[in-house]
């Protein structure tokens, strides 16, 4: 009588681990890219112009860490 067994040797949770590690490092890299051109965007709008929008320069990285992030 013959028997069969399958094993997986687990390679393909490596290779799951892997894609999401490089999915999340790739997610977070573009919310900072995000991050780091709303800053600089609101950073060379005038005092006026903020003040406009109801922003001061102490708000922008409040401001562009919310835009970027969620938070």
């Amino acid at each position: 009588m013959a028997y069969v067994t399958h094993t997986s040797v687990g390679s393909d949770s490596h290779v799951e681990k892997s894609k999401a590690l490089w999915s999340s490092l790739a997610s977070r890299y573009a919310a900072y890219r995000t991050y780091r051109r709303t800053l600089t965007e609101l950073r060379t709008l005038s005092n006026r112009e903020l003040n406009d929008l109801g922003l001061s320069r102490s708000m922008l990285k409040r401001v562009a860490m919310e835009a970027a992030y969620d938070a």
